[in-house]
Parts: C-alpha cells; sequence; structure tokens
C-alpha cells in the first residue's frame, strides 16, 4: 500500500456518510493489511430505495446517499492497496424504472462526476465505465468521457462502473463478435478459447473479482458480471448501501481472507 493510502485512511470516513474515521474501521483495516489483500472487489450496491423509504423519504434521496457510500468505499480501497473495485451503478434492467427514478439517476451521475473528478484524479484513481453506453442521455455520455478523461493518468486504484450493464447481453456480444470473426476466417473455432473470448468482455485484461460484495441482504447475482465471478467469493452483507461504512467493507475483506480458496483441488 502507498503512504498515500495510510495517509486517506487516516483523514478519511470510518461509517456510513462520517468524515471521521472510527477506531473500529481503523483497528479492522490494519486486520486486513495482516493477511492477503483481494486484487479485486466487485460490489453489488443494493438497498438505496429501502434506506429512503425507512426514513420516508423520495428514493432518489436514497441514491443521493449512496453516492456518498461509493467515495467512502474508493478510500477505503486505497488505504488497503486494492487494485480494482467495480461497483454496479445501473443494470440494464434499471432502465425499467419509472421515468423520473431513470432521470434522476442519470442527473446524480452528473453530480457524481462534478464534484468528484477533482478528487479521483488527486487521488490517482482512474475511472473507466462499462455497459451499453448508447443508451444514455447526451449529457450523461458527456460526463462519462469527463469522468474517464480526468482520471485517465491514475495508477492507485481502478475504479470500475458498471452502468446500463447486463451480463448476459455482454456475453452474447462477445459471442457474435467471434461468430462474426469465424465467418470472416479471421478466426478458427479451435482458437476460441477461454482466453480468447474474454478478450471480447467489457473486462478484457482486467484480473477477474476475488471477491463479490452484496448489501442489503439480498442473495442473487441480477445478471452481474456472470463470467467474471467464476471462481470469486461471495459476501452478503445485511446492511442498506447506503449505511455500508468502512468496517462493514473491511469486514468483507476479512471474511474473504478466511475462506480457503482451492480453485476445484483439494489441499496437499
Amino acid at each position: 500500500m502507498t503512504e498515500g493510502g495510510a495517509e486517506q485512511e487516516t483523514a478519511a470516513a470510518g461509517d456510513g456518510a462520517s468524515d471521521e474515521v472510527s477506531e473500529e474501521a481503523a483497528e479492522l483495516r490494519e486486520r486486513v493489511l495482516d493477511g492477503n489483500v483481494p486484487r479485486h472487489v466487485a460490489v453489488i450496491m443494493d438497498g438505496n430505495g429501502r434506506w429512503a423509504a425507512e426514513r420516508d423519504l423520495p428514493r432518489w434521496e436514497g441514491h443521493r446517499r449512496g453516492m456518498e457510500t461509493v467515495r467512502q468505499m474508493v478510500k477505503a480501497s486505497l488505504a488497503v492497496g486494492l487494485e480494482h473495485l467495480t461497483l454496479y451503478a445501473f443494470s440494464e434492467e434499471n432502465w425499467q424504472r419509472p421515468e423520473p427514478e431513470v432521470a434522476a439517476l442519470m442527473e446524480l451521475l452528473q453530480e457524481y462526476v462534478a464534484s468528484e473528478k477533482e478528487e479521483l484524479r488527486d487521488q490517482g484513481v482512474r475511472v473507466q465505465v462499462f455497459g451499453d453506453l448508447e443508451r444514455l442521455s447526451e449529457s450523461a455520455t458527456r460526463a462519462v468521457e469527463e469522468l474517464q478523461g480526468a482520471t485517465r493518468e491514475g495508477e492507485e486504484l481502478q475504479l470500475n462502473l458498471a452502468i446500463s450493464y447486463g451480463s448476459r447481453t455482454e456475453i452474447v456480444q462477445a459471442a457474435q463478435r467471434l461468430a462474426e470473426l469465424a465467418v470472416l476466417e479471421a478466426v478458427r473455432p479451435e482458437e476460441i478459447t477461454e482466453e480468447r473470448f474474454e478478450e471480447e468482455l467489457y473486462t478484457a485484461g482486467w484480473p477477474d473479482p476475488d471477491l463479490l460484495i452484496r448489501t442489503s441482504g439480498e442473495r442473487r447475482l441480477s445478471n452481474f458480471l456472470l463470467w467474471q465471478i467464476a471462481y470469486a467469493e461471495l459476501h452478503v452483507s445485511e446492511v442498506l448501501w447506503p449505511s455500508f461504512g468502512r468496517a462493514d467493507f473491511y469486514e468483507a475483506l476479512l471474511d474473504f481472507q478466511s475462506r480457503d480458496r482451492r480453485f476445484g483441488k483439494v489441499q496437499a
């Protein structure tokens, strides 16, 4: 972990939207650093709507508070030297939500870019956005391009945001591209290995997630990174995403460190 990551941990939030690190989170972080820190953590950020409903607030307020949690998870990831943090921000299926909610989510995306891009750049975070981005509005597309451009030099952490993303569509599109190449005789069927197939995915060149976290207690994958999480460890937290703090994140990493990862083999 870099010196900058340690400084960010001291100055940053410990729980929820707080801007002070809690003693519990600091202690858990030290325990995480004593073990095998995963290279890549993916998160299904769930529970924004329920968080708002429990407080008699409109759903978009839950999404706004969830945006603050994203900020804190980036800092927590930097503090333990994570290489990749991938967040499920907006699914392909989310387009079916009421139009006002979708519009609010797109506005929040633009707000996130405006408020966070400079800090992300200064922290050494490189942002990559993936999914069916052609469905985004012109203003949202500009915001995505602005965020990626502003952070393209980041080397401390790669933050991957899945927006308008569906894993089945990603896999089908990869198969279609390889089929087109086969018709053109640019690739032979026997050359289509797992490695070659992965080159056609949005995540080409990234390490597969070591750990998948889902908040709010739901126990399903929701069409997220189905190919990439084949051997990921799963951690389900009962905490709703807007309340998910550093201590919760570090607890998930400690849970990962307690697993015996055999990848189908038997222990010698």
